[in-house]
């Protein structure tokens, strides 16, 4: 089933009714199910998630997931879009820092703070939850891609302002800069998949950032 375009809404209810097949009614909170699956999502990818380990994890059957949350793609999308609000909020605080610079660290402490303590899943649902997929899963593959460039635009349009403030210098390329941010984001996401610890993250940001585009002194 393709996702409706501009999926606003987010769920929000606290409990939800279901009928078990033995005909007894079962409650279960719907928050802390949707971030049960998260966390599946976030560990195994979209594919690599079962509809049996989503629903061992989450602490309900195959009929309560549908009648909750729809199929498979869709508590996808649902868990997703709890991701981006949740997970993913430290982009939204780090590009209202006052410089360019200031966002480009905050952007890479953020997502080291993100990965701290993180005993399951690590690295970045957005990054490995559908690199490579099958043709079932080529929406949820495109999604993905389209929401990787949409971060990439946004990182573009703050250094664009902070040209025309002056906070960088004239002339220099900002979507080659947005996606340079981006590529390091995605390259420790994959370091912290890998096992890379907090303070190795932590070391590589630093690194990235001696590549910033320096302020040309002028003559007085």
């Amino acid at each position: 089933m393709k996702p409706a375009k501009g999926r606003e809404h987010f769920f929000t209810d606290w409990h939800k009714e279901t009928t078990m097949p033995s005909g007894r009614t079962r409650q279960f909170d719907v928050d802390e199910a949707l971030d049960r699956a998260l966390e599946v999502f976030w560990a195994r990818g979209y594919e690599g998630a079962t509809l049996p380990e989503l629903t061992r994890a989450m602490g309900i059957n195959r009929p309560s997931l549908y009648a909750a949350f729809g199929n498979k793609e869709q508590l996808f999308h649902k868990a997703l879009d709890r991701y981006k609000t949740g997970h993913m909020a430290f982009l939204t605080e780090a590009l209202r820092q006052p410089t360019a610079r200031a966002v480009a660290e905050a952007i890479f402490l953020g997502f080291v703070r993100m990965q701290r303590d993180r005993g399951k899943a690590r690295g970045c649902l957005v990054v490995s939850g559908a690199l490579a997929c099958s043709e079932e899963a080529e929406m949820v593959r495109r999604e993905l891609a389209q929401l990787r460039q949409a971060i990439v635009k946004t990182f573009r349009k703050r250094f664009k302002r902070a040209v025309q403030d002056r906070d960088l210098p004239a002339g220099t390329d900002c979507a080659t800069l947005a996606r340079y941010i981006a590529t390091v984001l995605n390259g420790l996401a994959v370091q912290s998949a890998s096992g890379a610890g907090e303070e190795e993250l932590r070391l590589v940001s630093v690194l990235a950032m001696q590549a910033w585009p320096a302020k040309r002194e002028t003559s007085p």
